[in-house]
This record gives structure tokens, sequence and C-alpha cells, in this order.
């Protein structure tokens, strides 16, 4: 589910190309994009759910303390997979289209196979070894190529050349074939680990088996007359009957979500819906007929973001009353009126997010971008010592320090002002502007402070990897 392989057949190419590959079976509130590398949304609720998500699962596999990231995507497929040893990647189309938690969960739990299992590093070796094979053949094959060059002009025997040609693709096919015979036993692997995972953790496969029994549905005519000896995953009916077989034992295969968690998973799957998809997509998904609280959040999100602020607070303020504790309205409420050009009136609401929060850094950052965008200077200070917490804990997220340094400015603290600048450039993958402005900021602190050295780092910095 996790990796394909795609092997280019021409001999000119000699490289095997690993990508992160479709499920054969990443809205937000603060959701700001990378400039470079995958399109990655940023989330807090949803995020948190996520980690609560693979927390035991990660546990299980003895993988608890690798600092496992999830990773949101912006992309409506239903994807999921891990493209190096640190990062679990998630589309957002995963999260709306599974129904369940154990859905979801499922999913994440055979990605977790992939990462305890060591797939990424022995598939590598894999490919290298693969790759050391396929350019002796085409050595081999060249040499042979020449010499029946030589012969047909002297002799007008073109066989050795056809030879040639032929001992050049013949291995190359031969070891495409074993790749991905290896590859489709990587993802049966995974597939038993992940049962194995959620089973030590109470959990159902079932779950798991829903999700590639649905992908096998609707890919099966695509399948129908394939090679099976060509495909980087098992064969899909293959794969669900095997994955059934030993899923079904588990003795938590009835074992159903806790009510409270699949009230957590829809509302994470209305939010996403209101800010990733059309106005009346949502409004089919979540007629006004239904009252239940992830439809009129759907609704109140999609609203504000239509343009209708006022019909939106009265919504939102609704939510609030039915739970006055729920972080995630006061921050939908703060943005939507951040974002409608009230910065002050943004403050109160975003203020109570970021408490009943545990000072969540993205809602930190939007409270920031509130205080700056006051232009009152006495939120100066708060401002630059709430962006100052949010960078440190998030220090990826460009926004902050594009916020930190407006405040830094404001405060006539310019060294300051163009490092935060040289950050969010950097974060930005605007390496250029990053350079210029950390070689100006070095001019403006004293040599061999912390603010020097860390302009001076952004200076020899080489661009940062996603």
């Amino acid at each position: 589910m996790s990796l394909q392989i795609a092997l280019r057949k021409k001999a000119s190419a000699l490289t095997a190309l690993v990508t992160a590959a479709a499920v054969a079976l990443t809205p937000f509130s603060a959701a700001h994009a990378q400039a470079k590398g995958p399109p990655v949304l940023r989330d807090t609720e949803t995020e948190q759910l996520l980690r609560e998500y693979t927390r035991p699962i990660l546990r299980a596999a003895g993988l608890e303390k690798q600092n496992i990231q999830m990773v949101i995507l912006n992309d409506s497929s239903f994807n999921a997979f891990v493209a190096d040893g640190r990062r679990i990647f998630v589309n957002w189309g995963a999260i709306l289209q599974s129904e369940t938690p154990n859905q979801i969960i499922g999913v994440l739990a055979h990605e977790t196979g992939h990462l305890a299992g060591g797939h990424l590093s022995k598939l590598r070796e894999q490919l290298a070894a693969a790759q050391t094979q396929m350019i002796i053949a085409m050595l081999l094959g060249a040499g042979a190529i020449a010499a029946g060059s030589t012969q047909r002009s002297s002799a007008g025997n073109n066989g050795l050349a056809n030879a040639g040609a032929a001992a050049i693709a013949a291995p190359q096919e031969v070891i495409r074939r074993t790749l991905l015979s290896y590859q489709r036993q990587q993802e049966e692997n995974a597939d038993r680990a992940g049962v194995k995972f959620l089973t030590a953790t109470q959990q159902s496969p079932k779950g798991m088996y829903e999700t590639f029994k649905r992908f096998t549905s609707e890919s099966l005519f695509a399948a129908r007359g394939a090679d099976p000896y060509l495909q980087s995953h098992p064969m899909p009916a293959e794969r669900v009957a095997a994955l059934q077989e030993f899923a079904s034992s588990s003795p938590y295969w009835n074992k159903k979500d806790d009510p409270a968690l699949q009230l957590r998973h829809d509302m994470v799957r209305a939010k996403i819906s209101a800010f990733m998809e059309r106005p009346e997509t949502v409004y089919r998904r979540y007629p006004q007929t239904n009252d239940s609280l992830p439809a009129r959040y759907a609704r109140a999100i999609s609203t504000y973001l239509h343009g209708d602020l006022r019909s939106a607070l009265t919504q939102i303020d609704a939510l609030i009353q039915v739970q006055p504790n729920n972080p995630y309205f006061y921050e939908v409420r703060g943005q939507a009126l951040l974002e409608s050009g009230k910065p002050a009136e943004a403050i109160p609401a975003l203020r109570k997010a970021v408490a009943l929060s545990n000072n969540s850094p993205l809602i930190e950052m939007l409270l920031g971008q509130a205080l700056v965008g006051t232009d009152n200077k006495a939120y100066t200070d708060d401002a630059v010592r709430i962006l100052r917490a949010a960078v440190a804990r998030e220090p990826e997220a460009a926004l902050g320090y594009t916020q930190l340094a407006m405040a830094y400015g404001r405060k006539g603290e310019y060294a300051e002002a163009d490092l935060a600048s040289a950050q969010a450039a950097y974060l930005r993958g605007d390496n250029k502007t990053a350079r210029e402005l950390a070689t100006r900021a070095k001019t403006r602190f004293a040599v061999g402070t912390p603010g020097w050295v860390k302009a001076d780092d952004i200076v020899a910095a080489k661009p940062p990897r996603n």
C-alpha cells in the first residue's frame, strides 16, 4: 500500500524509481501549505486525532520513541504511505472517506508495519543491487552490439547485434519482476504486522479489511487480465482473502469504536469537508435536515468561508453552547473574524482556544497574527512572547516567523526582524531571499551572539528537507 516501483524499460534509464503509491487496495484552521515538497495541510484538531490513533500502534511496534510524525497531504484521493523512516503521510481524502476510526486506524497500522519491518531501507538495498545488475547487463549487451555492428559492416551479419540488444532487455525484465515480487511480499508482511499491532492494542482489524475489500471492488475490473507477476501489490482478491483469513481470527474482530471517538472522527471529517470541498458538496453531505453536531460544524465553517460572517458566527456560537470547552469551536470563531478583517474581535476567541488546547502552537500563531494585525502597539510584546513560544515548538511553520518578524519590526528590533524574515523565507524554500536577509541580520547582531549564529547558519544552509 505504501510503496510502488516504476522501472524504466529502456536501456538508457538504469535507475529504479520508488514513488509513494496509491493505496491499492493531506483545512483547515491554520492550514498552511509548504511552498516546497508535498502540499502539506496543518490543523491542530486533525493532527491531534491522528496522533491518538497512531500512538498505541507505534508503542506496540516498538517505535514509540522514534518521534514518527503524521503529515496530512492536500490530496482528495484515498492514500497513505511512508516515504522515509520518520513520517506517515495521509491524504485528507483518506480521512474523509474513512467512515469509522477503525478504518483509518487499520490503514495507519499497515503503514506502521512498513516502518517496523524496515521495508524502505531493505527496498533501497534491493534497488541498489538491481541497478548494479542492470548496469552490468547493459555493458555486456552494449559490447555485443558494438561487436555485431563491426561484423555487420564487414560481413553484413547483424546476429551478434541482435543478441546484444536481447542481452540488455532480458535481464532488465527479470530484475523488474524480481523487485515487484519482493515488494508484494513486503505488502503482505505489512498487512500481517498491522493486524498484529491492532490485536496487541485490543483493536479490531475489521476496519483494515473493510478498506481493502472496498478498494478490491473498485479495482477488480481494472485488474482483470493483469499479469500478477507485474504488479507491485498482491492481486486485490488474493490479498483481501489472505487478510480476511488471519484478521478474522482476532479476538477483537467484532469490537466497535467508542462512540465518543466516533464523534470526534465525524467532527474531523466534517471539518475537512467544509474546508476542502465545494459548498454544494458540503451541503449535499450535510443538508439542513441533518441536525447532528458534525453537520452543524461543517455548515458553520462553509458559511464563513463563503462570505456570510454574521450567520457563521451565530452557528459557531450555537456550537459553543453545546460544547463550551471545545477549543476548536473557538479557533474557528477566531479564524472567521481574523480572515474577515476583524483581528481585534478575533483575539478573545483565539485566547480561549489557546488555553483550552493546552497552548497549541498552530493556534498560538493565529493569535499572534491577530495581535499583530490590530496595529495596536500595546499588543506587540504579547505577540512576540506568544509567537516565540509557538515557533519554538513548531520550528518548521513559516507563518509564525512571518508574524514574529512583523512584531519585531514594530518594536524597532530590526536585527531580530531580519532574522525571523530569513527563517520564514528559508522555510518557504526561497533560499535567495533567506540568505540576503540573514546576511543583513548578521551585520546588525554582535558577532558570536545567538542571533548572529542563527543568521550565519541560514547563510550557509542547504535547502530544508521536506
